[in-house]
C-alpha cells in the first residue's frame, strides 16, 4: 500500500506542514497558553474580596465574646479587613430585624448576616443571609472558627483536657498511597491528576487542530484544481494515504514537542513545586501516548479528509464535521469526569472504545495502573477500526475529490460507495 508515490506525497505534506507558520505558531502557542491559563487561574484564586461587612447574631449571648475573640485572630479580619458587628437576639426579634436590614443587604451596604440559633449547639446548623449566599470561598473561611466556638461551648462543662478539645476540632488529614504490582507503595499527591488534565487538553486540541487543517487542505486543493494535477501522477488512494500519514506524523511531532516541554518543566521544577503536585512523567507512558495518538490521528484524519473531499467549501463541510467533532468532544468530557473517580465503569469501556480511547486511555493510565491487555486492546481496536473505515473513506474520497458544483446530498454520497473503480 505504501510505495514511492505515497512516500512522495508524505514528503510533500511534511514539508508544507512542518515549516508552515501555522505549525510553528501553534506548537509554541499551546504550551504558552497552558502556562497563561494556569497563571490566570492562580491569579483569580488569589484575588479575593476584602473590606466586607457582616453582622453575626446569636440567640445565646454567652457566645458573643467567644466569637469576637476567635475572629480577631483570623486572617480574614487581620489581612482582608472583614468587619463584624456582634449582637444577640431571639428568633422572633431576628425575623423583624432582618426585614429592616433587607434593603442594606440588597444594596450591598451590608455583605450579609450570620444567624446562629440556640439549636446550633446541637445540630451545628447556622443561617447566612446575603445577596450572594452561595459563596464557597467565604463558607470555607468562616466554617473553621465558627465550628471551633461551637465545639468549645458544647464541651465547656465537660471534663475534657485541652488536647482532647484540639483533637475534636482537628480535621482529617487524608494521605493517599498508590499500590501497584510493579512498584513500591508510595504516597501520591495530585500530580497525576494534573498530568491527566494535560494529556486530555493537549490531545483534544491537537485532534481538532490537525483534523481541521487536513480538511481545509483537501478543500483548497480541490477548489483550486491542484488535485487534478496531482492525480495525474498518483492515484486517489495513494494521495489520500499520503496526506493522512503526513498529517499524522506532523501531529505526533507537535505532540512530542508539547510532552517533552512538560517533562522538561516537571524535571526542572522537581524541588520547587509542592510535593503533592509533582508531575511524574514516565518515558514509557509518553511513548504509549504518542503511539496511541498516531493511530488515533490516522483514524480521525481519514474522516476529516473524506469530508473535505465531499464538499467545495468549509461552510458546507461543517455539516459533515459535526459528527466527527462529537467523537472528540464526548471523550474529552468523559476524561474530565473521571478525574474525580477513575474507576467509574464507563471509563474502562470508553478507554477501549474506538475513537474515544485516543483521549480517555492516556487520562486513565495517568490516574491508575491499567492492565497491559487493555493498553494493547485499545491500540488493536483502533487499528481494526482503521482497516474497516479506510476502504469506505477511500471510495468516497475517490469520487468526491474530482466532483465540483452542487453540494451533494448524503444519499448521493452513500451511492458513491456502490461505484466500481
Amino acid at each position: 500500500m505504501i510505495n514511492y508515490r505515497v512516500l512522495a506525497v508524505i514528503k510533500r505534506e511534511l514539508k508544507e506542514r512542518l515549516f508552515s507558520k501555522t505549525f510553528i505558531v501553534m506548537t509554541l502557542l499551546i504550551p504558552g497558553l497552558i502556562v497563561i491559563m494556569f497563571g490566570i487561574q492562580a491569579l483569580l484564586y488569589s484575588t479575593e474580596s476584602k473590606n466586607l461587612k457582616f453582622e453575626l447574631i446569636t440567640e445565646n449571648p454567652d457566645l458573643i465574646s467567644k466569637f469576637e475573640n476567635e475572629f480577631s485572630h483570623e486572617s480574614f479580619v487581620t489581612n482582608k479587613n472583614y468587619k463584624f458587628i456582634y449582637s444577640s437576639m431571639s428568633r422572633e426579634m431576628f425575623n423583624e430585624y432582618l426585614k429592616k436590614k433587607r434593603q442594606e443587604i440588597a444594596e450591598e451596604k451590608l455583605t450579609g448576616i450570620i444567624f446562629i440559633p440556640a439549636t446550633a449547639l446541637k445540630d451545628k446548623k447556622i443561617e447566612y443571609y446575603s445577596k450572594s449566599p452561595q459563596n464557597i470561598s467565604l463558607s470555607r473561611e468562616l466554617e473553621g472558627p465558627i465550628n471551633k466556638v461551637l465545639i468549645d461551648s458544647y464541651f465547656m462543662n465537660r471534663t475534657l483536657t485541652q488536647e482532647e478539645l484540639d483533637f475534636a476540632r482537628r480535621g482529617i488529614d487524608f494521605a493517599a498511597f498508590k499500590v501497584s504490582k510493579d512498584e513500591n507503595i508510595q504516597e501520591e499527591g495530585y500530580g497525576n491528576v494534573v498530568l491527566a488534565y494535560a494529556f486530555t487538553f493537549l490531545l483534544y486540541i491537537s485532534l481538532l487542530l490537525v483534523g481541521q487543517m487536513t480538511m481545509q487542505s483537501v478543500i483548497e486543493e480541490k477548489s483550486n484544481r491542484i488535485v487534478e494535477v496531482i492525480l495525474s501522477s498518483v492515484s486517489s488512494r495513494e494521495l489520500m494515504t499520503g496526506k493522512i500519514l503526513g498529517a499524522s506524523i506532523t501531529g505526533v511531532v507537535q505532540m512530542g514537542i508539547w510532552l517533552l516541554t512538560i517533562m522538561a518543566a516537571a524535571s526542572s521544577a522537581w524541588y520547587t513545586l509542592p510535593e503533592d503536585i509533582v508531575l511524574n512523567v514516565k518515558p514509557d507512558v509518553v511513548i504509549y501516548v504518542l503511539t496511541n495518538f498516531f493511530i488515533g490521528l490516522i483514524l480521525f484524519i481519514s474522516l476529516f479528509a473524506t469530508v473535505g473531499a465531499i464538499f467545495d467549501n468549509p461552510q458546507d463541510a461543517s455539516s459533515g464535521t459535526t459528527p466527527i467533532i462529537m467523537l472528540i468532544i464526548i471523550p474529552f468530557f468523559i476524561s474530565m469526569s473521571i478525574m474525580e473517580n477513575p474507576n467509574k465503569p464507563y471509563a474502562e469501556i470508553a478507554s477501549l472504545f474506538p475513537f474515544a480511547s485516543v483521549i480517555v486511555m492516556p487520562a486513565r493510565m495517568s490516574l491508575i495502573d491499567v492492565p497491559l491487555w487493555q493498553l494493547i486492546a485499545s491500540v488493536v481496536i483502533n487499528i481494526l477500526t482503521i482497516i474497516l473505515i479506510f476502504p469506505i473513506a477511500g471510495k468516497i474520497y475517490h469520487v468526491g475529490i474530482l466532483r465540483t458544483g452542487k453540494k451533494p446530498k448524503w444519499s448521493e454520497v452513500i451511492k458513491w460507495l456502490r461505484y466500481q473503480y
